[in-house]
């Protein structure tokens, strides 16, 4: 969305008083499961090296999260709500419904996986479809519903690499899972031809053909890692025909050990990732309160620290733990400095 500079007068905070939002010292900040982690990171980082209490971040997801701060503005509501996608037009209208007038937009950076293998191992080049096809619980077959029989690669897709399916994925309380559901499974049982089969044998239900798409086997040929991605390393090294998800920045720092994928004929870069053109990647977001700016203790600075180069720059914990830092972070930084609203705001 495109931006406008943020006025002094727009900070004015209608019928919720200033001595309401000071009467709570501490930022609160609910939403996406994805930047949850990134957000528990700064926080804890922020209360260690600043003046202030450590903010109080909770998940719900984002659409969770944006209802909440779209609920009013005052000390009794959020300060900020993280998102793993932009906010929708019908959620500025119901923020505004309820008096959260003026909101500044702030892209963290990105998030992308990558799938990588045993560096002496095979050599892959995935599509979505392939993850599908090898890790859906059930496929569509002759006009029914079938436990997947897949169990090698090469019945997945002729091309690949004959090779036995092991695959080691984020856990469901792992923040990389919604991205790896959403942008793997869903999208390659889409492009297959799986969910119109699906949706044909379902009578039509969406929700239900999608939730189908997004349900992980559990044979064993697919496993959950609910912990960081050494964890998961240690898995291919104790296997070597496991193949695992990782954020960018870890299979970078051990390309010693692992070798990537390519995914529709991309290959995964910080480059690639930011631009949108590798597939398994999106933008990340946080939406701040701007009536609470100056009213609720640390909340500017938080913003300010969140996007500075020490934490969401390249160099910084957050790219340690798998974001990768937006190429236009400069302008993300005057943005928040400025206290720059979405247009029309």
């Amino acid at each position: 969305m495109s931006l406008v500079k943020f006025t002094t007068s727009s900070l004015l905070l209608a019928t919720v008083s200033a001595t309401a939002a000071v009467a709570r010292e501490n930022v609160q900040v609910a939403g996406s499961s994805t930047v949850l982690p990134y957000a528990a990171i700064v926080a804890e980082a922020f209360g260690e090296n600043f003046d202030f209490p450590t903010p109080v971040v909770e998940s719900g997801g984002s659409s969770a999260g944006l209802k909440r701060f779209c609920e009013g503005v005052g000390e009794n509501t959020v300060d900020i709500a993280n998102a793993s996608r932009a906010i929708k037009n019908s959620e500025i209208a119901t923020c505004a419904e309820n008096g959260v007038t003026d909101i500044v937009e702030v892209r963290i950076g990105y998030d992308g996986i990558v799938f990588a293998s045993d560096i002496d191992g095979n050599t892959f080049e995935f599509t979505p479809a392939d993850w599908y096809l090898a890790l859906a619980a059930e496929l569509p077959v002759d006009g029914a519903m079938a436990a997947n029989a897949n169990t090698n690669w090469t019945a997945v897709n002729a091309k690949l690499p004959d090779q036995p399916i092991q695959a080691f994925i984020p856990g469901t309380k792992h923040g990389t899972r919604e991205v790896f559901e959403e942008k793997v499974l869903l999208q390659g049982c889409e492009e297959s031809g799986a969910l119109d089969a699906i949706l044909a044998i379902n009578g039509g239900d969406e929700d239900a053909a999608e939730s189908s798409c997004m349900t992980v086997r559990t044979d064993g040929l697919s496993v959950d890692v609910d912990g960081d991605y050494t964890e998961t390393l240690a898995r291919i090294e104790a296997d070597t025909n496991g193949i695992g998800v990782f954020g960018l920045s870890f299979y970078e720092n051990n390309s010693d050990k692992l070798q990537v994928a390519t995914m529709s004929d991309v290959v995964p870069t910080t480059e690639s990732i930011s631009t949108g053109d590798y597939p398994v990647s999106r933008p990340l977001y946080f939406y701040i309160k701007a009536a609470h700016l100056g009213e609720i203790p640390g909340l500017q600075e938080f913003a300010d620290f969140f996007v500075s180069d020490e934490i969401a720059g390249p160099d910084g914990p957050l790219a340690e733990y798998g974001l990768v830092s937006d190429p236009k972070l400069a302008s993300t930084q005057d943005a928040v400095a400025n206290r720059t609203l979405l247009d029309g705001m």
